[in-house]
């Protein structure tokens, strides 16, 4: 339809009224082309990056590659010097000394690498009736029927009592066994069948079947328990009092898949959140000769709230911008108050087969792009940072002038349920923050399912806020 031919009130919708755009509508063939090849190397980060530990291994050797070297807290710095810092081996910080001084401000995007997942016990090893268990106590929300009958993998590092330090990974690998949790069979489940979803599988029983052959020796107890730990001896040079100070966990034994006869969809496990750690970091080292400082963290411990040192509740982040300041010369208040941050986390997307929890007219949907999520929180905004509308408005004006699709979206209606993020946290320290992120299908899940075109805009968006120049 030619100008001419609109009516008044057609030409005063466009120019007043927001129509949402798919990627389809808002995207060229190219950037969509170019979102499909950015998601193959995404999904071998993925494989290889199951726990924080193996985001962080596998986050500092992209960087390596890419000129990065490790940062002593003390050292000088330089502008135009590439560092890292491992934060304990569960948490990383990247960043690169901008050619303005340091008093402009960071430019700081966030996002956590540690996913829903078993953890064992630190006395985990039982038998009962011939058979070896592990005993596991979940991290992170799950909903606990999801992960009975799936292949697991067991994932971890173990401090041997010699001090010395072992990494496991069986499962992963077509020639290694899996493990295995339970489920009763429909025919006895009556009675299971008439309780409530969230009652019904007691976390107590999310217990891994692990080995079913004795220890050939008539004279010692619990002889498929001693089958499993000389097996785990053998192998790995462990006892069970090894185990006592172990991060050992059990995660799906899956391998990142295209969904759909398109393959635009992917499904994964953990994609919460390393769908946007991984963009993140990338949209870091493709960001050459910044004018600002630019700072990207892989967090740990968001899942349980982010405690620890490793979590963003720790003095980690000031810490080190106040490192930098004094390398620099500059004041570290100065530099948080005029920083800027993008937490970068998941949105629920819509999903029509549960749209009564959802608010269609502020959810976030698949194939719509990056998600700008002003508050997170619960019931009256509860647990959230609520960004400010001139920090939201500087967003929304850096994504509309580089050309990149966006969407706003919300965790649900009212009350239906809520989350948070690590905006909060670091916002707390004086430093604009804003969630944007990937939305995301059946969040929290063993296996998630995400657009990758989404993924991709995502990564644009990273990238224009690092290689944006404004002043405060």
């Amino acid at each position: 339809m030619s100008e001419e031919e609109k009516t008044a009130g057609q030409k005063r919708a466009e120019e007043l009224c927001l129509k949402p755009k798919t990627v389809y509508e808002g995207l060229s063939e190219e950037i969509r082309e170019a979102a499909l090849k950015f998601c193959v190397p995404y999904a071998e980060f993925l494989n290889r990056a199951k726990t924080e530990r193996e985001a962080v291994k596998e986050g500092i050797r992209l960087a390596e590659d890419r000129g990065f070297r490790p940062y002593r807290m003390g050292q000088s710095v330089q502008p135009g010097e590439k560092y890292y810092y491992s934060n304990r081996g569960k948490s990383l910080h990247v960043f690169v000394i901008g050619s303005e001084p340091l008093e402009n401000g960071i430019r700081i995007s966030a996002a956590h690498i540690d996913s829903p997942r078993l953890d064992l016990k630190q006395h985990p090893v039982y038998e009962e009736s011939g058979f070896c268990y592990l005993k596991t106590h979940y991290y992170g929300g799950i909903r606990k029927y999801q992960w009975l009958t799936i292949p697991l993998a067991l994932h971890g590092t173990v401090c041997r009592r010699d001090g010395s330090m072992v990494d496991i990974c069986i499962g992963e690998e077509e020639s290694d066994p899996l493990f295995y949790i339970t489920d009763l069979l429909p025919h006895l489940a009556r009675e299971l069948d008439a309780k409530a979803m969230g009652k019904a599988v007691d976390p107590e029983n999310l217990n891994a079947l692990v080995c079913a052959t004795p220890f050939d020796d008539e004279k010692v107890s619990d002889k498929v328990k001693l089958q499993f730990l000389s097996l785990m001896n053998e192998k790995y040079g462990l006892t069970e009092a090894d185990l006592i100070s172990a991060e050992l966990c059990l995660v799906p034994a899956v391998k990142a898949r295209d969904i759909g006869i398109d393959r635009t969809l992917l499904a994964s496990y953990g994609h919460d959140d390393r769908v946007c750690a991984y963009p993140m970091l990338q949209a870091l080292m493709d960001c050459e000769n910044p004018v600002h400082t630019i700072y990207a963290i892989f967090a740990d411990k968001e899942e349980t709230g982010s405690d620890g040192p490793t979590g963003m509740k720790s003095d980690i982040l000031p810490d080190m911008i106040e490192e930098l300041s004094r390398a620099l010369g500059a004041d570290s208040c100065v530099v948080r108050s005029r920083s800027k941050c993008l937490s970068a986390d998941v949105n629920a997307a819509f999903d029509p087969a549960f749209a009564s929890v959802y608010d269609t007219k502020n959810a976030s949907y698949v194939n719509r792009g990056v998600v700008v999520t002003k508050f997170t929180g619960h019931g009256g905004k509860y647990s959230t940072n609520d960004a400010s509308a001139e920090y939201v408005g500087y967003i929304h004006n850096l994504l509309w002038n580089n050309g990149i699709l966006f969407q706003t979206g919300e965790l649900g209606k009212i009350e239906a349920g809520g989350g948070g993020t690590v905006a909060m946290h670091i916002s707390g320290h004086n430093i604009d923050t804003v969630d944007i992120g990937v939305p995301v299908l059946s969040m929290h899940a063993p296996y998630e399912v995400v657009s990758k075109f989404d993924v991709y805009e995502t990564y644009r968006c990273c990238l224009a806020f690092n290689s944006d120049a404004a002043e405060q």
